[in-house]
């Protein structure tokens, strides 16, 4: 939805909800994912500095559910 949706926004100029870093925002991003392109997170994530980014490198875009059953 994101990815296909019209957003009011663009996404860097989002603001960090943490700014006395009582928080953390992180990108889980699978390298292989189809849907959303690392580069895209990737770029984000780079323009605002307080996001962590984690890139996992055979991950789809539902790496998250590979190993449960």
């Amino acid at each position: 939805m994101a990815g296909f949706g019209k957003w009011e926004f663009g996404p860097t100029e989002i603001k960090n909800p943490f700014p006395d870093n009582d928080g953390s925002v992180h990108i889980w991003q699978g390298f292989e994912d189809r849907i959303i392109p690392y580069t895209v997170n990737r770029y984000i994530s780079q323009k605002l500095p307080w996001i962590r980014y984690h890139e996992v490198p055979d991950g789809g875009h539902l790496f998250i559910l590979k190993n449960k059953q």
